[in-house]
């Protein structure tokens, strides 16, 4: 199969798909750009590197020609005319201006440069010159070299042709335009093909979440992105909104067990409200209120618990800043209340229980411990313990009943929320099966932990486990 699209492909995409396209385009043509500049550069560097390379050669070869005339000039070997090789051209001059020795296709009369031109090469060196001036064609490089003594000075002219040089740069000019625009054409058909290979995974992950976002797949396994056989970015991309998926999965299956269960529990005391008014009102008897009031306190801390539950779900919950909280106050104070339980709830402390000071919000650890005399009280047969102790480390507050106690294997599955023992599935006695997931909830808050345990003979050992408050530092 092919991997991308061609550039003559490209050109027929209609308009949705050249929109899908754009990003490609752009990389490309970002990428063709840098291209574009690093070549053209490359050419400007290559272009001056030769031309300055041609140079030397020459200005070496006429100042070397220049010094064996000069030197042959001073030895007082020089004929009138000049041997030289190929189309250099040579002038010995005098101080008079006049021309005292040439090559064969020189001037044997004038001299090729004025007086003040010839100073400026001997002063300056070496440049180019028109090559009429010499006989040749083109352009030449010239240089020039004193000669002769003090007395009697002179000057060799040396003239190389510089043509060749021009049409070297040229031809390799041309000859490198033509290949890198040859190499640029490559290069971003070949740059267009690797982004969009690069970019098919991306393309993949979209077209898999707008079908996940139209509800065309299921939940679970099936909701899921496509994930790339490359172990690359796109690859670790797609297992983390993967992961983030199956997170929003579990939460919304959460949600749906959430909003059902609420929904039959509040069902439960609505029905019994509603039964007990329509039965008032046939039977013209007036409804007894105190059970009115029971289903209305029931609904009540039930909608409480439902709306402290969603806050929970939600974000933090906004509660008091933390601050010293004496445990065996709020073991006390619980205890206190429950003075006219269906069993008696009686404290019990171990040693240590004085220093049970921790950081938190007194309101909520209250409620935990709350929750707990009430669950231990709902099942214990003859009284509930609450102790407070602490190790040095931790705070631990025990809430002990004797009662059935829970199969080691429910003893966490308790903790969800609406669940409820086998015993306890009435509404007058079991509650609505939310009292420990609120508890163990509030002590994750505090960075503490709440497990069950079996006491013996038989009973059941709620044990909340929290950080002890640190005293403050002093100097």
């Amino acid at each position: 199969m092919r991997s991308g699209l061609s550039v003559r492909s490209v050109l027929r995409l209609p308009g949705q798909a050249w929109r899908r396209a754009r990003l490609r385009t752009r990389l490309v043509a970002l990428a063709a750009a840098a291209l574009v500049v690093a070549l053209a550069l490359s050419l400007v560097v290559l272009v001056i590197v030769l031309r300055v390379t041609l140079e030397r050669a020459l200005d070496t070869a006429a100042l070397q020609t220049a010094r064996d005339v000069a030197a042959q000039e001073d030895a007082g070997g020089l004929p009138e005319l000049i041997p030289a090789g190929g189309t250099t051209v040579v002038q010995v001059i005098g101080a008079d201006g006049r021309v005292l020795a040439a090559t064969g296709g020189a001037d044997r009369l004038v001299s090729a440069l004025p007086a003040d031109e010839l100073a400026e090469v001997k002063r300056d060196g070496q440049r180019y010159e028109p090559g009429h001036l010499f006989g040749v064609d083109g352009t030449v490089r010239v240089a020039a070299v004193s000669a002769g003594t003090p007395a009697d000075p002179k000057t060799v002219l040396v003239a190389v042709p510089a043509a060749e040089v021009h049409e070297s740069i040229k031809v390799v000019r041309v000859v490198v335009l033509g290949g890198y625009a040859a190499l640029l054409v490559f290069l971003v058909v070949l740059a267009w093909r690797m982004v969009g290979a690069a970019l098919h995974p991306v393309e993949a992950l979209r077209r898999g979440a707008e079908t996940i976002t139209a509800g065309r797949t299921g939940s679970g396994d099936a909701a899921r992105l496509p994930v790339p056989r490359a172990q690359d970015e796109i690859y670790r991309l797609a297992i983390t909104l993967n992961s983030m998926l199956a997170r929003l999965d579990a939460a919304r299956a959460r949600q749906r067990a959430f909003v059902a269960d609420a929904a039959h529990e509040l069902r439960s005391p609505l029905a019994s409200l509603r039964t007990q008014i329509e039965v008032a009102e046939v039977t013209s008897v007036p409804a007894d209120t105190a059970d009115l009031l029971a289903d209305v306190e029931r609904l009540t801390r039930l909608v409480d618990d439902l709306l402290l539950l969603a806050r929970m779900d939600d974000g933090p919950v906004q509660r008091r800043p933390a601050e010293p909280v004496e445990l065996t106050v709020v073991a006390d104070a619980v205890t206190g209340r429950a003075t006219g339980a269906r069993v008696p709830v009686v404290r019990a402390d171990r040693p240590g229980a004085a220093s049970a000071v921790v950081e938190g919000d007194e309101d909520a650890l209250t409620r935990v411990v709350t929750n707990l005399v009430e669950n231990a009280v709902r099942y214990a047969d003859t009284g509930v313990e609450v102790r407070v102790a602490s190790d040095g480390q931790q705070a631990r507050l025990d809430v002990v009943d004797d009662g059935p106690g829970i199969p080691a294997a429910d003893r966490e599955r308790v903790f969800a929320r609406f669940t409820r023992t086998g015993d306890a599935r009435d509404r007058d006695s079991g509650g609505a099966g939310l009292g420990l997931a609120i508890a163990r909830e509030i002590v994750r808050r505090h960075a503490g932990s709440i497990v069950l345990s079996d006491v013996e003979p038989h009973g059941l050992v709620a044990s909340v486990r929290l950080p002890l408050s640190q005293p403050p530092e002093t100097d």
